[in-house]
């Protein structure tokens, strides 16, 4: 079970994962399309109610061109 510590590093890493997408001007549907994840799996990812491998995170952060290490940046 995800400590409250836990939920809201994944929101936050959720609202990075937003912004992106956003500054890209797609939506979660094009962002889901273009990686091959489904639309439900983005939303929950950026809402941070899903820990997300760390494979899928690489695939989203490819599409939104954004590093890995940028999304975790200050993050604790």
């Amino acid at each position: 079970m995800a400590t409250l510590h836990d939920q809201k590093f994944l929101q936050e890493l959720g609202l990075r994962l937003r912004a992106a997408r956003e500054k890209l001007d797609l939506t979660q549907a094009e962002l889901a399309e273009q990686t091959g994840l489904d639309r439900t799996f983005v939303g929950f990812c950026e809402r941070g109610t899903r820990n997300i491998s760390l494979l899928n995170l690489r695939k989203l952060a490819k599409q939104l061109r954004v590093r890995l290490s940028d999304l975790f940046a200050d993050l604790n």
